[in-house]
């Protein structure tokens, strides 16, 4: 089924491109706009009425927005996660160096330093010179009102966590900090800045937000101290417009990288994934988000400008720091007991769905944090040995290693060349996976009450199983496709599966709120050895009933060993050895309950258009990863160059 769909996807993209190249030839006395432009030194103008060549056109990796005049950060449905204004005008306290590992000040101007050896007081200095993108000063007064506004405002999903972790944030002067935390923290910085694509601590501006009700404001007029300024917008949300601020000196990437190069930048969605290609070979967009395997194949046939992060196989980045995979409400059944979910990962063909998903080009993962490189040469490697010898019920043992030697005979057959072999196998497919065990899927569930009547599974109380997963509409294209991959092989089990594709904000609100059974979400991330802080969010402490605003811990899951582990690490610094220690035996406690059931790490297929402008990173140009999404991405813009075409 997914085969066909992607055919289909591949068909459509050809058809329109044919038609394209049919219509320009059929007319040659007719040259398009950009050789009319290039020819008469006229310069071509953006439909937003932009030069082209002082513009930088980004695709908006979630689509269209609902509510293009919501930007409360704090509020469900915001625009703020990847339409320009989480990239481009919000700051955080401190960002990452994502190529070397490390956490560096930005708003802040220093790391916090512990002021005793309780671990639970600190002082950090802010930044002198920036300035709000409305001209007003940014001080440490916008930092602690913003803690004491998230402190006291139960509404905001970010408050129950918060408030687990920090009991007061103060302002001693206008550049100095000091933090008291409610138990000790050796995490500070990674806690409330960036350690992969943003942080939920948002620093607002007192000056607008003191004015306001900050359940009901929705921020349509936003600031930031970010080097652009929100210009304009489509009212419909399929497109934002930025323009670099006059005073850009008085923004973090001014005053710590210098001047961004695009005077404007629009962040821009064209619709359907063909609509997005065709985009990029007429150089109507700079860079892509998610796109798949096979429309990179017809880009970089069609557009000699076109790179992607590889020149060939992979082509795709599969250092992406958060994996996909298939994620459970746990406080629903039948989803509750630990063996239905065994059942549905026993029941899911991971090779088909590899080829189905993304031709194949999928690193695998069994295991709760993502199988990047540097995770995979601390735990994934290292846990070989145990996977093979754990057991389910009835002394099953589930794991098999065979995946990267049968993927490479898989791609082999599909005419792929230049493949992996030997040691390679592992660190580009992974270390293995669970077994396609249809048997002994069906002794789980049998045992546990369900009854199978023709070729349909039953619930223990008689009724069909009809099982719907939540998947992403038209944006983060691996867990979309991902969802209906692994639809069709439990429909082959026996189970009827819907796919129920979202918009982002109900896709993201619906997990928050647990309005889901499954999902295809990516609860499990991690970019550092020490992946304390985004296992963080499981602890039990954070499970709330359905209906309300999770503030982590989506999944419902309740652990008592994994919630105890997690408060020893808090303890712990990042160098402790206990710590990859203590990270291992959390991934076994996932292993046993599979709440979430890792399947792939993330491939990034999002090109770029060198046509109009050079200095895009790739794997021979790493100053960062192609993450456009994060919010990183404002430090990119001093790399570009323009090309000089019009």
């Amino acid at each position: 089924m997914r085969r066909r769909q992607a055919n289909i996807i591949f068909c459509l993209i050809m058809s329109a491109v044919l038609l394209l190249t049919a219509c320009t030839d059929a007319v040659p006395q007719n040259p398009t706009a950009t050789d009319k432009n290039e020819s008469s030194g006229t310069v071509k103008m953006t439909d937003v009425g932009t030069p082209r060549n002082e513009t930088l056109i980004v695709d908006i990796l979630n689509g269209r927005q609902a509510d293009p005049q919501s930007m409360n950060p704090y509020m469900p449905g915001s625009v703020h996660t990847s339409a320009g204004l989480h990239q481009l005008m919000q700051s955080h306290l401190w960002e990452i160096d994502t190529v070397k590992g490390e956490q560096i000040p930005n708003l802040a101007a220093s790391m916090p330093e512990p002021l005793d050896n309780t671990n639970t007081k600190f002082r950090f200095k802010v930044q002198e010179g920036l300035a709000w993108s409305d001209g007003v000063e940014f001080t440490a007064k916008d930092i602690e009102f913003t803690s004491d506004l998230v402190l006291k405002t139960k509404e905001f999903g970010f408050n129950g966590f918060y408030t687990s972790m920090v009991k007061t944030m103060k302002a001693v002067d206008n550049y100095t900090i000091e933090v008291e935390t409610v138990k000790p923290e050796t995490r500070l910085a990674q806690r409330l800045g960036v350690v992969i694509y943003g942080n939920s601590f948002k620093i607002l501006p007192k000056h607008i937000w003191e004015k306001e009700d900050p359940t009901k404001f929705k921020f349509s007029n936003p600031i930031g101290v970010g080097p652009y300024k929100l210009k304009d917008r489509d009212p419909q949300g399929y497109w934002f417009l930025y323009e670099k601020r006059e005073d850009w000196k008085k923004s973090d990437v001014g005053k710590l990288a210098g001047e961004p190069i695009p005077k404007y930048i629009l962040f821009k969605s064209y619709g359907p994934e063909e609509k997005r290609i065709i985009a990029a070979i007429q150089h109507d967009m700079d860079v892509l988000q998610d796109i798949t395997p096979e429309s990179w194949d017809i880009l970089r046939k069609k557009n000699e400008f076109a790179r992607a992060w590889y020149k060939n196989f992979p082509y795709a980045t599969m250092d992406d720091p958060c994996q996909r995979g298939m994620s459970f409400n746990t406080s629903k059944a039948p989803y509750n007991n630990p063996d239905v979910r065994w059942a549905l990962a026993l029941a899911t063909d991971i090779k088909n769905v590899s080829m189905a998903t993304f031709g194949g080009m999928l690193r695998v993962s069994p295991i709760q944090v993502p199988p990047i490189a540097v995770l995979q040469t601390n735990y994934h490697k290292p846990m070989v040995d145990w996977l093979k010898s754990f057991e389910i019920s009835g002394g099953y043992k589930p794991f098999e290693e065979s995946y990267g030697k049968d993927m490479v005979d898989m791609l082999k057959q599909q005419g792929i060349k230049d493949l992996p072999a030997n040691n390679q196998l592992v660190d580009t497919f992974g270390i293995g996976w669970w077994k396609y065990d249809t048997v002994k899927a069906s002794e789980l569930l049998t045992k546990n009450g369900f009854t199978k009547k023709g070729e349909k599974w039953h619930k223990p109380d008689g009724s069909p199983w009809q099982l719907t997963i939540n998947a992403p509409a038209n944006f983060e294209i691996q867990s979309m496709r991902l969802a209906f991959a692994v639809a069709d092989t439990w429909r082959k089990f026996g189970i009827d599966v819907n796919v129920q594709q979202m918009d982002s904000a109900t896709f993201g609100t619906s997990e928050s709120t647990g309005a889901f059974e499954v999902g295809s979400y990516w609860p499990s991330c991690g970019l550092l050895p020490d992946t304390t802080v985004q296992m963080q969010s499981w602890h039990k402490q954070y499970v709330v009933e359905n209906g309300k605003q999770s503030p982590g811990n989506r999944n419902r899951w309740s652990n008592d060993r994994v919630s105890q582990l997690l408060d020893d690490l808090q303890g712990m610094k990042s160098s402790d050895p206990a710590v990859i220690k203590n990270i291992t035996e959390i991934n076994k406690e996932f292993v046993k309950e599979l709440p979430f059931i890792p399947m792939f790490g993330t491939s990034k297929f999002v090109p770029v258009d060198t046509y109009y402008w050079e200095g895009f990173q790739t794997s021979e140009n790493a100053y960062e990863g192609p993450w456009w999404w994060w919010s990183q991405f404002k430090y990119y813009l001093p790399h570009l160059k323009p090309t000089g075409k019009k």
